[in-house]
């Protein structure tokens, strides 16, 4: 069976989020990897930039997505906070883009109503999804990984633009297709060693 692997970005200027998801058939999910790339606030901004960049091309190299997810910046009442996330952000669709893997971008709210149910879940209620639905422990620490782990989710069940070529080469098509699709090609494989019997 193919398997469609997310990586899920929650860009932060300290601490960007990231979480990576293997799909496991029906709306199941594993639990690849979770964790933060962080940069220290006393540095100058490009050195910052450059580590988290560093970091972001790291994780894609050693996991090789075949879908990005990234959370779309939204307005916030401290700008210095917004430009931050926006940097990351631009720095998360270029690194996927340079490597030819698609990315779709998601709200907040999206990703806390694709996760729970609920646009306006908090974090204690996401990370309680998140422990249910991939068999966890406990939830990935810190916040912003269980935040990358929900948008990853939230791009495996939503797909939410254009995130992978198809067979032949040719027209995009959703992550949700991508996966269903793999998952007709095992039934049939199943059905057809089943005959065989």
């Amino acid at each position: 069976m193919t398997t469609l692997r997310v990586l899920g970005v929650d860009p932060g200027l300290t601490r960007c989020g990231i979480g990576i998801v293997d799909a496991i058939g029906g709306r199941r999910a594993r639990l690849v990897h979770a964790g933060v790339i962080r940069s220290d606030s006393e540095e100058p901004l490009e050195q910052r930039l450059l580590g988290i960049a560093r970091g972001l091309r790291a994780v894609l190299e050693e996991f090789a997505p075949d879908a990005v997810g990234v959370e779309r910046v939204f307005s916030q009442s401290n700008i210095s906070t917004v430009m931050g996330t926006a940097q990351v952000s631009g720095i998360a669709l270029l690194e996927a883009a340079e490597r030819g893997i698609p990315v779709a971008l998601h709200t907040p709210s999206e990703v806390k109503a694709a996760v729970t149910g609920s646009g306006r879940a908090d974090k204690k209620q996401i990370q309680s999804v998140l422990v249910k639905v991939l068999g966890l422990d406990a939830a990935p620490q810190p916040a912003d990984a269980s935040d990358a782990v929900a948008i990853a989710l939230t791009q495996l069940w939503r797909g939410g633009g254009p995130v992978a070529l198809d067979r032949t080469g040719g027209a995009r098509t959703s992550a949700q297709a991508v996966w269903a699709e793999a998952e007709r090609r095992a039934r049939r494989a199943r059905e057809r060693s089943t005959s065989r019997q």
